[in-house]
């Protein structure tokens, strides 16, 4: 379970520093989070080195702290673009869908190809 543990740490704290792509990760970091605690109790009781187990609950933490702050900044900016809009954020995602619609028709009509 250590070994488990480590390996979804690792995937996971990976994919955190991805913005908008940890949230994929955040369900392994919690199991990954979990299998290391048990891996570290049952090797507590044992005597057996837990090192692995340590560093998937550190690795797995890590990811779910740093999924939380990618969620925390990515709230912010998207509340201070919206109130660059005058109709919020809805007018803001209409504009932005509006001119790629645009860019999406030029360059289609540069590469002469019919819609």
């Amino acid at each position: 379970m250590g070994i488990a543990a480590m390996v979804i740490g690792i995937i996971s704290a990976i994919l955190a520093f991805i913005p908008l792509c940890g949230y994929i990760a955040f369900v392994p970091a919690v199991i990954g989070l979990i299998l290391g605690i048990i891996d570290v109790k049952k090797k507590s009781k044992k005597n057996l080195p837990k090192g692995q187990g340590m560093a998937g609950i550190i690795l797995n933490a890590i990811a779910i702290v740093i999924i939380f702050v990618w969620t925390m900044v990515v709230a912010v900016k998207t509340k201070e673009i919206a109130k660059d809009f005058p109709g919020g954020f809805e007018a803001a995602m209409t504009n932005v869908m509006n001119e790629a619609q645009k860019e999406m028709a030029k360059e289609l009509e540069k590469n002469n190809v019919q819609p």
